[in-house]
């Protein structure tokens, strides 16, 4: 047990502490321009990706997992901060209101992640099909594309003055397009961080590209004297929602300001749950399909389970000590397996690693062109669609094919959890469609003149119209007999139309016999009608049959 643990939590040290120094490095870019795309401060996604590293480096359910802030939450939180604005406003609340909604709905997102795992509903993410998992992607890679609209925008000056306009209360500073040579600075510089970070992997892959992508752009800016926008320019001048500030480090500070009585009001929390449950469900999700990623390049097995539980536990702590939540990064996870990190001591590295750069590195943050983030950001975006969609979708049965483009269209217009659950919804009647079909029944006589239904496919709530269809009661001869050696009664649909086919039967006065039954079945028609225990028939048993029992393994 003590050499399990051992390894689980370093491996090779060396490697371990390398490559949580590589993700570390990758991690400051990202979780900067996640805060833009979810319209906060630099700080409170730096915060986020710390403090969920931390906890489920520690004591997640996937050794070498990384986690932090990402796109898939932050553009929920977008809508929700919004409103939070709008809302505080209203109210009369004091600060950041929109922050403070976030936080109070992360500790409700924490609860609901936790309450998932102490549950054990961790394993029902292998219920997600494969379109389903394609067009969640793509969904996610437009909704992060669309969201860098707002870098190429500016304030609107009044008078020239450096004060930008107000656009309304709790709703940020008017905005205009860039135009001229600010957009084609803007564009230049996205053009070469995209071009870096696209070439620099061929020549090496020890050195994140982003980080130098990052690192030229801005000492083109800084020391040639280009005129654009950087990460401190960008908060001060207000956008994309009117916050305003500067990127400071410190160590995260409690929060007592989330338990403002005025923030817990029914009508706020019921604004908030909504946000929560999406936020609950697009985390868990997109986590544990990193788990089963990592999971396969490894070789291992981790606890999906004990992730929805550190999951939700990190973003309560995200909650009480101000950062913006997150969950797995399926990008940063591969990085770190690949460069070595199969311990927890990688994870560890990489927060530990990141928090030094919130507590020296406020003033270099700063600096960051706009522009670079806006570079990196349409490299996620390129890296996370799934272009292969494109060459299948044609190969692919036309319902898989409606699904994967569904679930990506109902991710850009409502949300990512919306479109996971009408996708599951959509690929589970398509298949429910498919097998309603399936159904047969062989017919045959017996010597002694007794009737023979055999079968043949599932008996479910969409095959039982077409079951009844295969019996005619009132010619059949005086004994029957339904064999079920090549069927599986699969729910309480089935079991009805099994119960009321026999009925039909013994009402005409007719003999019935039901053979070959799943002893889940017999016991629940039993149940329906004692009397079934003359036509059950319980002395031929079935090589072939084998019931699943619950022992199976519990973790995803």
């Amino acid at each position: 047990m003590k050499e399990l643990l051992l390894r689980n939590f370093t491996f090779n040290p060396k490697d371990d502490i390398l490559s949580g120094l590589t993700v570390a490095l990758a991690l400051v870019p990202e979780a900067i321009a996640f805060a833009f795309v979810a319209g906060l401060t630099p700080i409170v996604g730096l915060y986020g990706a710390f403090m969920m590293g931390i906890i489920t480096a520690m004591f997640g359910g996937r050794p070498g997992m990384i986690s932090g802030a990402t796109g898939a939450t932050a553009v929920v939180m977008v809508a929700l901060i919004k409103g939070g604005q709008e809302w505080g406003a209203m109210q009369g609340l004091e600060g950041d209101t929109g922050l403070l909604f976030l936080l109070v709905t992360l500790l409700m997102v924490g609860v609901l992640q936790i309450v998932a795992g102490v549950f054990k509903l961790g394993k029902f993410v292998r219920l997600i099909p494969h379109p389903v998992m394609m067009g969640f992607v793509n969904g996610l890679a437009i909704v992060i594309f669309i969201s860098q609209k707002g870098m190429f925008k500016k304030p609107v000056l009044e008078n020239g003055s450096k004060t930008p306009l107000p656009q309304g209360e709790g709703n940020g500073f008017i905005t205009e397009w860039l135009s001229g040579s600010e957009l084609w600075t803007m564009l230049a510089l996205v053009v070469l961080t995209m071009v870096i970070m696209y070439f620099l992997p061929k020549l090496t892959k020890k050195i994140p590209s982003a980080l130098v992508a990052i690192l030229v752009v801005a000492i083109i800016v800084i020391f040639g004297g280009v005129n654009t926008a950087t990460v401190n320019s960008f908060i001060t001048d207000g956008l994309p929602d009117g916050q305003i500030g500067s990127v400071s480090g410190g160590l995260p500070t409690f929060r007592l300001d989330v338990f403002n009585p005025l923030l817990w009001t029914k009508s706020n929390l019921l604004f908030m749950l909504p946000f929560a449950i999406v936020l609950a469900a697009v985390g868990l999700i997109e986590s544990l399909m990193t788990l089963n990623l990592v999971d396969e390049l490894t070789d291992t097995r981790g606890s999906g389970n004990r992730e929805c539980i550190a999951q939700g536990s990190a973003n309560m702590i995200n909650g009480l000590f101000g950062g913006m939540g997150g969950c797995a990064m399926i990008g940063q996870s591969i990085i770190n397996v690949n460069s070595g990190g199969r311990g927890r001591l990688s994870g560890i590295i990489a927060a530990l690693a990141l928090l030094l750069f919130i507590l020296f590195g406020g003033p270099m943050i700063g600096k960051i062109p706009i522009a670079a983030l806006v570079g990196v950001m349409f490299m996620v975006v390129i890296g996370t669609f799934a272009w292969s969609s494109f060459r299948i979708l044609h190969k692919i049965p036309k319902a898989d094919a409606a699904v994967l483009v569904a679930v990506s269209a109902i991710t850009v217009y409502k949300d990512l959890a919306v479109a996971v659950i009408a996708g599951v919804i959509l690929s589970a009647l398509v298949f429910a469609w498919k097998n309603a079909t399936m159904i047969r029944a062989r017919k045959s006589l017996k010597v002694d003149g007794t009737k023979i239904y055999q079968i043949w496919g599932p008996l479910f709530f969409g095959s039982v119209q077409a079951f009844n269809s295969k019996f005619e009661p009132t010619i059949d001869p005086d004994a029957i007999e339904i064999d079920f050696i090549e069927s599986k009664v699969s729910d309480h649909s089935g079991i009805e139309a099994v119960r009321g086919i026999a009925n039909k039967y013994l009402d005409l006065g007719k003999s019935v016999k039901l053979t070959h039954l799943s002893p889940d079945c017999k016991a629940l028609l039993l149940k329906a009608n004692h009397k079934f225990s003359t036509i059950i028939e319980t002395s031929i048993e079935d090589p072939r049959y084998y019931v699943v029992t619950d022992n199976m393994d519990e973790e995803v």
